[in-house]
């Protein structure tokens, strides 16, 4: 099969998974080149809200409406979360996607629930919300009507060109504080891009929705995530100037980050596609990790330590004082939160 338009080389079986051999057995036939189809399986969610302890996140709560992205990111560090399924990492996470239809019902019932107590919420802190099945399926779209009828805070982040679409949602929601858009702009390569974020939209495309979101009152954050030492880190100060003549007022950056699969999977592709640079890329990412591809621990995971490290820290907070970006905002409001009558109140009788 070809790999056009996909970016992992490899579909190797999840950790959870017997491990897959191929077998000969006399009946090979050589069939035409097809390009890798996209699969969307359904999934009926039982719960939608996940809860995290994280001290290197900023929100404690997220939904994701898909698991998988056809995005196809190499770099992404949600790619190991797909072994969870009995899928592999590499090719089956962006082709053999998952959809929960009931996500907005789920969400609905969560957070009516007495118990609840609001805080903001993340859409797509794993898989993006925006990603191409969005266009049909319109789960997310169907989560930020929920979130709009209670007046939840959300913090969406994406790489999708399709938030757009919801500006009748979002646009009001903002004038309340309710909500901001993350953005992740990772190179103004179209090429690179291409390459390493094949079903991602371009840099140039992405710009274009954060001139769109911020036009119609929508605070946006430029993300210049994940920054790839010796393959991008020399484009941060273009990134956050491009985030910020788009109208983007607040910035933030993630080191590239290796997680399980990721790594392996991270280190073929630059074989392939930047074999020049490769040994450069990971000897700096090795630098910064104690000599290991990645390192997990809390406060370090995101950012690395050392001297590469520090100087990329110092160039972004630099970039941003001079660009007007903030690395910190207001927090999203909480006191609107209220509960919408449901069906079979008690207060419908009268």
């Amino acid at each position: 099969m070809r790999r056009k338009t996909r970016a992992s080389l490899s579909n190797a079986a999840g950790r959870f998974e017997m491990v897959r051999e191929g077998v000969d057995d006399g009946w090979f036939q050589e069939l035409p080149d097809a390009v890798i189809p996209t699969e969307v399986r359904q999934e009926t969610a039982r719960t939608l809200i996940t809860y995290n302890r994280s001290p290197d996140l900023p929100f404690d709560r997220s939904i994701n409406p898909y698991r998988g992205c056809e995005h196809g990111c190499i770099y992404c560090f949600a790619r190991p979360t797909h072994a969870y399924l009995g899928l592999s990492p590499g090719m089956d996470f962006e082709t053999r996607l998952i959809a929960r239809p009931n996500a907005s019902q789920v969400l609905r019932k969560e957070l009516s629930a007495p118990r609840y107590r609001v805080a903001a919420i993340a859409l797509g802190a794993n898989t993006d919300p925006y990603q191409p099945c969005e266009r049909d399926l319109r789960l997310s779209r169907a989560c930020l009507e929920v979130l709009r009828d209670f007046n939840h805070p959300v913090a969406i982040v994406t790489k999708g060109a399709m938030v757009e679409r919801d500006l009748d949602i979002l646009a009001p929601m903002a004038a309340k504080g309710l909500v901001r858009v993350g953005v992740s702009l990772t190179t103004l390569d179209p090429d690179l891009s291409r390459r390493m974020e094949p079903r991602a939209p371009l840099p140039a495309r992405r710009l274009a929705a954060i001139r769109r979101l911020t036009a119609a009152g929508v605070p946006v954050r430029v993300m210049t995530s994940p920054v790839v030492p010796g393959l991008t880190d020399h484009e941060l100060e273009a990134l956050l100037a491009a985030g910020a003549e788009a109208g983007a007022d607040a910035a933030s950056w993630i080191m590239l980050r290796l997680p399980r699969e990721v790594s392996e999977l991270w280190q073929e592709w630059l074989e392939e596609h930047e074999q020049g640079r490769a040994a450069k890329v990971m000897a700096r990412l090795r630098e910064m990790h104690g000599g290991r591809d990645y390192d997990p621990r809390w406060g370090h995971r995101m950012r690395g330590e050392g001297r590469y490290a520090e100087m990329i820290a110092q160039r972004f907070k630099a970039a941003c004082k001079r660009l007007g970006l903030r690395e910190q905002t207001e927090a999203l409001r909480c006191d609107l939160f209220a509960r919408p009558p449901q069906p079979g109140d008690q207060l419908a009788l009268f």
